[in-house]
């Protein structure tokens, strides 16, 4: 489950800019701790839609989040960067990916 501030998110929901200036809460479901999960979040439309040149642009990565908790029990392996669209309305996709096990991933050098 994905939250900013008091808005849970849904698929296609709108949030104005302001609303999504904090870092959201994450929740992982399950009933495993020993099973970890990577959080992936990206703007596909950057820098604009209508001209999306840099494809997926990395706002949040957080990797080693056990089941059962949510993304502030992870090692945030790039901290979280509010969505600043410039231009027209941006699509924000978070994605769960469960790991096979604890592994190191290091930053990548650009967003």
């Amino acid at each position: 489950r994905v939250t900013f501030g008091n808005r849970t998110v849904s698929n296609g929901c709108e949030l104005k800019p302001s609303m999504v200036a904090q870092q959201p809460r994450v929740e992982v479901g399950g009933n495993e701790m020993r099973t970890f999960y990577t959080l992936v979040m990206v703007d596909p439309d950057a820098p604009s839609p209508s001209d999306p040149n840099l494809r997926e642009y990395l706002h949040w990565l957080v990797t080693d989040i056990p089941g059962t908790t949510g993304a502030s029990f992870g090692q945030e392996v790039m901290c979280y960067e509010s969505p600043r669209p410039t231009m027209g309305i941006h699509r924000f996709v978070l994605v769960l990916f469960q790991q096979l096990g604890r592994q190191t991933v290091y930053a990548p050098g650009w967003r």
